[in-house]
């Protein structure tokens, strides 16, 4: 079975680094382990199209290029996306929508394998044995190090809605998670306000979700943009951040480099640039 790093780092306390992809492209996962500045991809599926094979391909290119894989998917698809995509080579899964603490229980259970080996929330999973890529097909499926590797999968888990945020302690009770993302988004949007980011009710969620989450012995997560906007939650203690999406990045690129080659050009009838605010959200 492959290491999982996200899993040793998270145990060593250190800081982690991912960025995400919403493309199935396996050569832009190549392109980031050649940076060698990353520790992982989110795979941010819960956005994008995709197919069985292309988890796979994934799953290959994580190997390739020695990051480790993250997942991100919706409340539907807990059990069997969590299920095809560890067996395809993710080792940590973020999921979406968590609102109350059966939504948490929910999540661990369909990372771990359903044995009495490991007791606890490490026993009560509801995985069973496959013939996939994580077990090398046919080579240790049904094996201790399949049930050890399942247990060493990496959960996330998306705070991003009213209910989760009031009952936030008890469901980081939930033995099993280990890191912790507030959704500014969804938030804003679950109380009225879609779009508010700097909204003070929206400011007072993610900074409850953050120390919450320290108090608690969990590691929040935050997503950016762009590393400039990283020292605030530096100085909260944060220390696990993603980074940046393709799709954003190439956006922002044609956006800036279109108008300037326009401007050149000298061509005034092109629309005027419109640049989005950044934010820690897309």
């Amino acid at each position: 079975m492959r290491r999982n790093q996200l899993r040793e780092a998270l145990s060593a306390g250190k800081p982690t680094v991912g960025t995400h992809i919403l493309s199935c492209w396996p050569t832009l996962v190549e392109l980031i382990g050649h940076s060698k500045q990353y520790d992982y991809v989110e795979f941010t599926a819960e956005y994008a199209p995709f197919t069985m094979h292309d988890l796979d391909n994934l799953g290959r290119a994580f190997e390739v290029s020695g990051l480790g894989g993250m997942i991100k998917i919706e409340q539907t698809q807990y059990t069997h996306q969590a299920m095809r995509a560890i067996g395809a080579g993710f080792q940590s899964v973020l999921f979406a929508d968590i609102r109350n603490v059966e939504d948490a229980k929910a999540a661990v259970d369909a990372v771990r394998a359903e044995t009495t080996m490991a007791a606890g929330a490490r026993g009560r999973g509801r995985l069973g044995v496959g013939m996939r890529r994580d077990v090398g097909t046919v080579r240790e499926g049904g094996q201790p190090i399949y049930v050890d590797a399942l247990n060493d999968v990496v959960i996330a888990i998306m705070v991003e809605k009213k209910s989760c945020v009031d009952d936030l302690e008890n469901i980081l009770s939930v033995p099993g998670i280990d890191m912790v993302q507030f959704g500014g988004s969804d938030f804003s949007m679950s109380i009225g306000k879609p779009g508010q980011h700097n909204d003070p009710e929206v400011v007072a969620a993610e900074k409850k979700t953050i120390e919450m989450a320290l108090k608690m012995g969990k590691n929040p997560r935050v997503e950016l943009r762009d590393p400039g906007q990283a020292e605030k939650y530096l100085k909260m203690g944060v220390q696990h951040f993603c980074i940046g999406w393709d799709v954003r990045i190439l956006a922002d690129w044609w956006d800036t480099k279109g108008a300037e080659m326009r401007g050149m050009l000298g061509d005034k009838s092109a629309p005027s640039l419109k640049v989005a605010a950044k934010s820690g959200n897309y």
